[in-house]
């Protein structure tokens, strides 16, 4: 495996996927989406994380111990990822 080639994960419901990483926000079955704020436009590399986690990364100006804590970053395949953009990105006005 060379660096472009993204990580893969055996997900429990898509299969042998490629992996994305999400906030643990996105992975609660909320009933109001919590935003969705991708933070890298290469698409080999999809991270997203919510409103709060961006207003917490804001609050710390950078990725501290107290950021990561409060994010607890989650791998999921690129299908949860696309799920998980659908649940919780805000409609637009």
């Amino acid at each position: 495996m060379n660096e472009a080639d993204p990580l893969m994960l055996n997900c429990g419901t898509h299969g042998e996927r490629a992996s994305a990483v999400v906030c643990k926000h996105m992975l609660r079955n909320e009933p109001a989406p919590s935003g969705f704020v991708e933070n890298s436009s290469n698409p080999s590399d999809l991270q997203a994380w919510c409103y709060r986690c961006e207003e917490k990364f804001e609050q710390e100006g950078e990725m501290t111990d107290a950021f990561t804590t409060f994010n607890a970053m989650a791998l999921v395949c690129i299908d949860c990822y696309k799920e998980a953009k659908a649940r919780h990105s805000l409609p637009s006005n």
